[in-house]
């Protein structure tokens, strides 16, 4: 245990590894630019779908959220400004493989939080994880591995939360075929999600099924947040929780 109460940095192994940083590096300049392009079907840019989620999150956990939290794949921290937007009392951190991307951070992010490429900097008491489209550039073989490293980054009654591409929709699966950065990914299913969180010893407390409606459709979005157990969102979240 290190002098805070939490496990040392030996007790647990490092964050999955495998996704290559030279891999990310390459489209750190473009990463925006490549996100657009690969939506643009829907009538939206990337940043809507950032906001999107840092709105879910908020709507789920609560705008006063005043605790320690981790974008776990930040990029560029397109995200984490609109998480802190979003929860202006959360500590938003950030680590991502790429240090080209880590490199692109909003200074003001910088100045609130800590965002790195190396994960011996990562600590053990966060009170919230944010893992957002990540897990399908892991090889299967090591997703249980970077859950359960996650998992033990919680602090006690911490969340986890996962958000991915849903397989089953198909407008999802043009996303992946035409993003530069997907190629020869292994996309998930909730129920694969939840059986790493439960090996992980984290109680699910919350699946949905999130982004119905394109552009085209916008004046339904009001109604999607009660459409969250029906399983045709483009996207998917599995959240879950660490014993106090």
């Amino acid at each position: 245990m290190d002098s805070r109460g939490h496990d040392s940095p030996s007790a647990l192994p490092a964050p999955a590894a495998n996704v290559s940083a030279a891999h990310f590096d390459q489209f750190a300049g473009e990463y925006g630019n490549l996100l657009d392009q690969s939506i643009s079907f829907s009538g939206e840019d990337s940043e809507y779908f950032f906001q999107y989620k840092a709105k879910y999150l908020a709507r789920t956990l609560s705008p006063d959220f005043c605790g320690r939290v981790l974008d776990y794949g930040c990029g560029v921290g397109t995200l984490s400004g609109f998480i802190k937007a979003q929860m202006p009392r959360a500590e938003i951190n950030g680590y991502d493989v790429s240090s080209e991307a880590i490199g692109r951070v909003d200074p003001a992010l910088l100045r609130q939080g800590s965002f790195t490429s190396d994960p011996s900097q990562l600590a053990y008491n966060y009170d919230l994880i944010v893992v957002t489209n990540v897990m399908h550039h892991v090889v299967p073989g090591e997703r249980q591995a970077m859950v359960s490293d996650l998992a033990g980054r919680l602090a006690a009654g911490g969340k986890l939360v996962i958000l991915e591409h849903n397989p089953i929709n198909p407008g999802t699966r043009l996303v992946v075929a035409r993003c530069a950065f997907d190629e020869g990914v292994i996309l998930l299913t909730p129920k694969e999600v939840s059986r790493y969180l439960a090996a992980a010893k984290l109680r699910q407390v919350r699946r949905d099924y999130i982004v119905f409606m394109p552009r085209f459709l916008s004046w339904l979005r009001p109604l999607e947040h009660w459409l969250a157990w029906l399983p045709l969102g483009a996207q998917f979240t599995v959240i879950g929780e660490k014993h106090a």
